[in-house]
């Protein structure tokens, strides 16, 4: 499960939706700028049929407005936390992260080695 997200990114995906995914899946593809949408099953259901019924149609995922929709036929919305979406949005994994402390961390590293330069 750890590597699944890593075979979906590399075949370019960057969303996917279920009605369920294991919590080890759900938070790996968080961490490789995967979207992962929960959806109700009928939801889900409905959109594996226009699926089937209709193979050229696109969907349309809006991270910032929290939507799934096809055109004027359906849309659904769903819920994500609101920092990974922030992650998502702004493309930032754990390093990005700890790069936006960047000035704070030189701050406490230069304090420390003041106050402590044996470490």
């Amino acid at each position: 499960r750890e590597h699944a997200p890593w075979a979906i990114l590399d075949m370019g995906i960057r969303c996917i939706i279920s009605s369920s995914y294991a919590d080890i899946f759900y938070n790996n593809s968080f961490k490789n700028g995967i979207l992962p949408i929960i959806l109700p099953q009928d939801q889900v259901d409905q959109l594996m049929q226009e699926a089937k019924d209709h193979p050229e149609v696109m969907l349309e995922v809006d991270l910032e407005k929290q939507t799934v929709k096809r055109g004027n036929k359906f849309s659904f919305s769903f819920e994500i936390d609101p920092f990974r979406k922030r992650c998502l949005l702004n493309g930032l994994d754990d390093i990005g992260l700890t790069l936006e402390k960047d000035s704070k961390i030189a701050t406490f590293e230069q304090k420390r080695t003041a106050d402590k330069p044996w470490l």
